[in-house]
């Protein structure tokens, strides 16, 4: 099994960085300083056809697996567009992965077309303000009525919900008093977001500025039983099918991330002089970069090991776990590196560092924190004792 990129990976990696090309660092700027949709990006990524990279080519997608989809994204983050630009697109690589498996074929055609052509944009709704990472104590409840669900509750840091026009959403069909198991009861939906019985509200954050964040509050919306993946009940085990891709795409942005700030400060230190020499000619700031190459070539090779068990059908939640971690560590302690070899223009907007070390923070927060991860593979892979 082969994890680093293969021939044919790395001309796609070429093609995207050629479309990214279009949209340089003022482009990106003006996004994060106007907190707009990149939709000129999107409308590029979808003319081209990568928003279907990992669909199924019967419903127009390219029919890849997630180790192309991990080099797209890496090579998006790494042209400069960051999290921005990764995030503007990253529902559609991994989000519909449970409808992709689980739905009918009238779903799968009424469903992917739309998403994979770009017409409709969809979020995912999962995270409460009250549960967090533990989901089976999700409050949200859809209540059978005749031939469809009547959904009442919140979510929060539901991304791109400002433009979305369905939502991928979990919510508790059956009370949790009344489950054998806590992860029973809990049904998947994919349907129209229909803002006269959902709120958006915006929630003003520190980074990402072109992807919004919000909370939602369903009041009474109304979800044909059509809308529903799966079978009532069983929406946490499908959801998990979506998790593991998700943190291996995350990883193979925050490397990006990290790439695209090493690639910049390392520019810097070559021409920038002090005393009359470059300041890349001191050790006290060549080490800090050679030390976070070498910790995003590490992440990196692991990210592609996650993809690739993942692509074979092995199990990888421990390698897509732990590549989330190292990656989020590893970019985040690159942007930093690169703020700090700028010095004072660091801080400033022009040298868009600054913004790639505010975007850094969040793979190391989301879609699992850092802490939660360390007892995952504590607990799954050296057999310690739960501790949540």
């Amino acid at each position: 099994m082969q994890y680093s990129t293969t021939e044919a990976q790395q001309e796609l990696r070429a093609q995207i960085l050629k479309l990214c090309a279009d949209f340089g660092d003022d482009y990106w700027l003006k996004i994060d300083q106007e907190a707009r949709f990149p939709e000129e990006f999107y409308r590029a990524v979808a003319a081209g056809g990568w928003l279907g990279i990992a669909m199924p080519e019967e419903f127009g997608g390219a029919g890849l697996g997630i180790s192309e989809a991990t080099v797209m994204m890496q090579a998006v983050a790494e042209s400069g567009a960051c999290m921005s630009g990764a995030s503007a697109i990253h529902m559609n690589i991994f989000g519909l992965n449970p409808v992709v498996v689980f739905g009918t074929p009238a779903q799968k055609q009424r469903f992917l077309p739309p998403l994979i052509q770009g017409r409709e944009k969809a979020c995912f709704g999962v995270t409460e303000p009250n549960t967090g990472l533990n989901t089976t104590e999700l409050k949200t409840r859809a209540e059978k009525r005749g031939d469809r669900y009547v959904i009442n509750g919140q979510k929060i840091w539901i991304s791109t919900a400002q433009v979305a026009d369905r939502i991928l959403l979990l919510a508790r069909t059956t009370p949790l008093d009344q489950v054998k198991r806590k992860t029973d009861g809990l049904t998947l939906f994919y349907t129209a977001l229909d803002r006269a019985k959902v709120e958006v509200r915006l929630i003003h954050k520190m980074g990402r500025h072109g992807v919004d964040s919000n909370m939602l509050f369903f009041d009474g919306l109304e979800v044909p039983e059509e809308d529903r993946i799966g079978a009532e009940g069983e929406g946490f085990r499908l959801i998990l099918h979506g998790l593991n891709p998700e943190r291996i795409l995350i990883a193979g942005e925050a490397v990006g991330i990290g790439q695209a700030a090493l690639s910049r400060a390392a520019n810097y230190a070559r021409t920038r002089e002090v005393f009359g020499r470059p300041i890349g000619q001191n050790q006290g700031i060549q080490h800090p970069l050679a030390r976070v190459w070498a910790q995003l070539e590490a992440a990196g090779l692991l990210t592609m090991k996650a993809a690739a068990l993942y692509d074979a059908g092995h199990d990888c939640g421990a390698e897509a776990n732990a590549a989330k971690y190292l990656a989020a560590e590893a970019g985040f302690a690159a942007a930093e590196a690169a703020v700090l070899t700028h010095g004072g223009m660091g801080y400033a907007q022009e040298y868009q560092v600054e913004r790639y070390f505010r975007e850094s923070m969040i793979p190391r927060i989301a879609p699992v924190s850092r802490e939660l991860i360390l007892s995952h593979i504590a607990e799954k892979v050296l057999g310690l004792p739960k501790s949540y």
